[in-house]
């Protein structure tokens, strides 16, 4: 039987599940004792082929993701939503430079973090080391299939991907251009497999650990598909909740680079995580800026929902409701509100935000400092938009989320995050007293 099995033996039988995704975990396991000791020139090369295989692809995998964005349209599924879906030519070809970029990273495994000797003579280092076997459970975003392999692949972990059902096609398509990788470089083919099924229940074998191989898992998707794995993991996770962006304009800002920056923040791309989702003003620049921010964002096509001062700007807003705020809209509508002061605006993100990214725009160096300090975010910002919270523009090649919580990684997970450590301690014959 192909190791990679076919997705039809995984539906209508739960036990016949359950023993093909231990399996499948149990071969992770073996897969990863091979890859933690794989040098750096064998990772790279797989990338490197990897990226060739998805460029030979290229229209084979559009035509696969074009099967995934008719059944999404067929659903009534949102524009935001088919965005995050639709891959092209340009981006197929941005999952291949990501590759490949990942390819140039330094090998993140075997580094020597901190090294001392003790006064008895033993000599100790702590050394990065892989996580072992990382699972993926993601949804919508098919590039997250390349993205979450390489980091994987780099960091010298086995990774078991689990894609949603709506970009099972297209997920599919690009897994087989990194096993395509795997094979040129003479690594196991299950350093990185993908579920083949769309059987939920998939979902919740991984999250019982099958058998013990899973290391950790991160999820990428919405609220409820976050809130079951925090609540049903028997392994850690790192967790990526909803990106409730903020950006706040202080009464020192620049018009013309608030503009600029709200702009970019809520529209460049509204899908992703880092899109803006609530606005703030203090009220001494109600009328100088907060009335044309707003009138260029509803010119844009962008729904307003505001409090009464915002209202009280433009007949095109309309009525925030108090859930508005600390709502994840992931589409062209903002909440908006004022403040009083830098004090309101930070209990504010602090009360309703997730803990994802959020944004000071002031030309007052000494409050865009306490902003920066005092909000406990993965990612503060100051006079950027906050769409550079992505891994490739922190330079990391790629992301396999951003983790909101607090344990080992926080903000973009990269190859140096999904690394641990181990001591070695080299002696000459001490013995301990």
């Amino acid at each position: 039987m192909n190791r990679q099995v076919m997705a039809a033996d995984f539906v209508g039988d739960s036990a016949r599940l359950s023993a093909d995704m231990l399996a499948l975990g149990a071969r992770a396991r073996k897969a990863a004792r091979v890859l933690a000791l794989a040098s750096a020139d064998q990772k790279n090369r797989a990338l490197v082929e990897a990226a060739k295989a998805l460029r030979a692809a290229a229209p084979a995998i559009i035509a696969a993701n074009e099967a995934d964005v008719s059944e999404a349209r067929r659903g009534g599924m949102s524009a935001a939503f088919v965005d995050r879906l639709v891959l092209d030519e340009k981006r197929i070809e941005a999952m291949a430079e990501g590759l490949e970029t990942v390819a140039a990273l330094a090998d993140p495994v075997g580094r020597i973090l901190q090294r001392w000797q003790q006064p008895n003579g033993l000599w100790i280092e702590r050394v990065a080391t892989p996580l072992g076997v990382i699972g993926v459970i993601f949804e919508s975003r098919p590039n997250v299939t390349a993205d979450a392999g390489a980091l994987c692949l780099k960091a010298g972990n086995a990774a078991i991907l689990r894609g949603g059902s709506d970009s099972y096609h297209s997920s599919s398509a690009i897994h087989a251009c990194l096993v395509e990788g795997l094979k040129a470089a003479g690594l196991p083919e299950d350093c990185i497999q993908r579920v083949p099924t769309k059987d939920r229940a998939a979902v919740g074998e991984m999250l019982k650990g099958l058998g013990g191989n899973l290391d950790v898992i991160v999820p990428r998707g919405g609220r409820s598909l976050v809130a079951r794995v925090q609540a049903e993991a028997r392994v850690p996770v790192f967790a990526h909740l909803e990106g409730i962006v903020h950006v706040y304009v202080h009464s020192a800002a620049d018009i013309e680079k608030a503009k600029a920056l709200v702009l970019n923040s809520k529209l460049r791309r509204t899908g992703v995580c880092g899109s803006a989702e609530t606005l703030l003003f203090d009220r001494a620049i109600l009328g100088s800026h907060a009335r044309p921010i707003v009138a260029m964002l509803l010119a844009a096509g962008c729904e307003v929902r505001g409090d009464e001062a915002i209202q009280g700007l433009d007949a095109g807003v309309t009525v925030a409701k108090p859930e508005d705020f600390g709502h994840e809209f992931l589409d062209s509508i903002i909440a908006a509100k004022v403040v009083e002061g830098p004090d309101e605006a930070i209990d504010h993100i602090e009360r309703l935000g997730s803990h994802h990214t959020d944004m000071i725009i002031t030309e007052d160096q000494a409050i865009a400092g306490r902003f920066l300090a005092e909000v406990d975010s993965a990612i503060t910002v100051h006079n950027a938009s906050t769409q550079f919270a992505d891994g490739g523009e922190f330079g990391f090649g790629a992301e396999i989320g951003i983790s909101t919580g607090r344990m080992h990684a926080r903000g973009p997970v990269g190859v140096e995050q999904l690394c641990t450590f181990k001591y070695r301690v080299r002696g000459s014959g001490q013995i301990r007293p």
